[in-house]
C-alpha cells in the first residue's frame, strides 16, 4: 500500500511541474554527473512564436542583419528574404533549374561572412547534368537592394544523386572555407569510397571552389578525393562550429542510431552498407579496417530522424547556453545537447515548448539569445519559428 501511495504522489508531483521543470524531467541519454546537473531554476522557459508562415518545407534559414532573414524552400525551390514583417521571393533566382525529387531540391543555405558588403550567399541543391542529375554547391550574388540575383557560380558539382533519397546537404562557412555535409544517395559503396563525394563532409574555398589546401587527401591523384574532409557517413543533415573551433555534424541513422559526431580531419565514421545497400549494418561499424570515430551521441533504436543543428549562445539561455540544439523530424522535437569542454556528452534536454509544431528541420543561432527554427510538415503548413528564453 505504501508503494502505491508513493507512486500516486509522484504522479501528482509530475503533473504540477512548471514548463521549465518539465523540460528538465525530459532529460535523456546523458549521465547525471556533478558537472552535468543544473538547478531547475537555471533552465529557462522558452517562448516560441511563428515568425514566417505559409511555407512549404523551409530547409534552411540565416539571419542577415537588421532583423532580416534569408531562407530556402526545398520543393518550391525559392530563396526568400523576410524583412519588415513580410517575406518576398528573391527575383531572378532560377528555380526551374533546381532538380526536385524526394528529399532533394533546394536545400542547404549559407551566407558569406562578408555578406553585409558583398551580398553573397551559397546553396546546396539538386541539378541536372547531361547524364542525369547531381547535387551541387552554388554561389549567388544579390543586388544592393537584396531583391534579385545578379550573378551565380557553380563551385562544385558531381555530388551523387539517384532517386533524390539522401541528398544531404548542409553548408557551413568558416572564414574563406565552405564545409559541405553530403548524403550517400542510398548507394552502399559511396560512404567509404574516397573517390565519391557522397557520404562525406567536404571542404572547399568559397572564392574559387577549389579544395581546401589542408584537406587530408589533397595529394590524391583523384580530383574528388581532394575535397574530402571526413568520410563514412550516411546522410549528413547538420553542420556547425562550436565556439572553441571544433566542427560538429548531425547524421540520420537507418532504423537505429541517428548520430551527433565531432568531426576530425580525415576521420572515418564507419558507415559501409554493402553488399548492395544493406541498412542492417551498424552506423559506425568498428569491424572495418583502421579506426572508426564513435558518435558523441546516438539515438539508439528507433531513430528520431535528426536533421539540422546549431550551437546556441547567450547568457539569457541559462542552462541551454552553449548547447548543441538538434532538430528531429520524426520525433517532432529539439534536443539540446550539453557537451563538456572536451566534447563529452553530459546531458540532453528536450523542452516541451518545442514539441507542438510537428516535424522540425533545422535550428540556427541568431543574435541576442534568439534561435530560428524551421518546421517540415509540407502543404504550406510550415513556418520559421523564433525562440527566446524567458528570463
Amino acid at each position: 500500500m505504501r508503494s502505491v501511495i508513493l507512486g500516486v504522489l509522484a504522479t501528482l508531483a509530475l503533473s504540477l511541474l512548471t514548463p521549465a521543470a518539465h523540460a528538465q524531467s525530459l532529460d535523456t541519454q546523458g549521465p547525471d554527473t556533478q558537472q552535468g546537473v543544473i538547478a531547475r531554476q537555471d533552465v529557462p522557459d522558452l517562448r516560441v512564436a511563428r515568425l514566417v508562415t505559409g511555407l512549404d518545407h523551409p530547409w534552411d534559414v540565416r539571419p542577415i542583419g537588421d532583423g532580416r532573414l534569408i531562407f530556402t524552400q526545398r520543393d518550391r525551390a525559392t530563396v526568400s528574404i523576410w524583412a519588415d514583417g513580410r517575406a518576398r521571393k528573391v527575383r531572378d533566382f532560377p528555380s526551374g533549374s533546381v532538380w526536385v525529387s524526394g528529399e532533394t531540391g533546394l536545400m542547404g543555405l549559407e551566407v558569406d561572412p562578408s555578406f553585409a558588403t558583398n551580398h553573397r550567399f551559397y546553396t546546396c541543391q539538386g541539378g541536372t547534368t547531361s547524364r542525369g542529375h547531381d547535387v551541387r554547391v552554388m554561389r549567388w550574388t544579390l543586388s544592393d537592394s537584396l531583391r534579385r540575383v545578379t550573378g551565380s557560380t557553380k563551385l562544385l558539382g558531381g555530388l551523387p544523386a539517384t532517386s533524390g533519397r539522401h541528398g544531404g546537404c548542409r553548408l557551413l562557412a568558416v572564414g574563406p572555407r565552405l564545409y559541405v555535409g553530403t548524403g550517400d544517395a542510398a548507394t552502399g559503396t559511396n560512404p567509404e569510397n574516397k573517390k565519391s563525394l557522397g557520404g562525406k563532409t567536404l571542404c572547399l574555398l568559397a572564392e574559387t571552389g577549389k579544395p581546401c589546401e589542408d584537406n587530408p587527401f589533397i595529394g590524391s591523384n583523384n580530383r574528388r578525393s581532394r575535397y574530402v574532409h571526413t568520410y563514412g557517413h550516411r546522410n549528413v543533415q547538420g553542420l556547425d562550429q562550436r565556439s572553441d573551433g571544433t566542427l560538429w555534424s548531425v547524421e540520420q541513422g537507418t532504423y537505429r542510431d541517428d548520430e551527433v559526431n565531432r568531426l576530425r580531419r580525415g576521420g572515418d565514421y564507419g558507415y559501409n552498407p554493402v553488399p548492395g545497400y544493406n541498412e542492417s549494418v551498424p552506423m559506425t561499424d568498428q569491424s572495418l579496417p583502421g579506426r572508426q570515430r564513435a558518435a558523441v551521441w546516438r539515438s539508439g533504436n528507433p531513430t528520431l530522424a535528426t536533421s539540422g543543428g546549431g550551437f546556441v549562445y547567450g547568457e539569457r539561455w541559462g542552462a541551454y547556453n552553449g548547447s548543441f540544439a538538434v532538430a528531429a523530424l520524426k520525433a517532432e522535437r529539439v534536443l539540446f545537447l550539453q557537451l563538456s569542454s572536451t566534447g563529452k556528452l553530459e546531458k540532453v534536454r528536450v523542452p516541451a515548448a518545442l514539441r507542438t509544431f510537428g516535424r522540425i528541420r533545422t535550428v540556427v543561432d541568431g543574435p541576442g539569445s534568439v534561435a530560428y527554427v524551421t518546421t517540415d510538415n509540407g502543404n504550406g503548413r510550415d513556418a520559421i519559428l523564433v525562440v527566446r528564453p524567458r528570463r
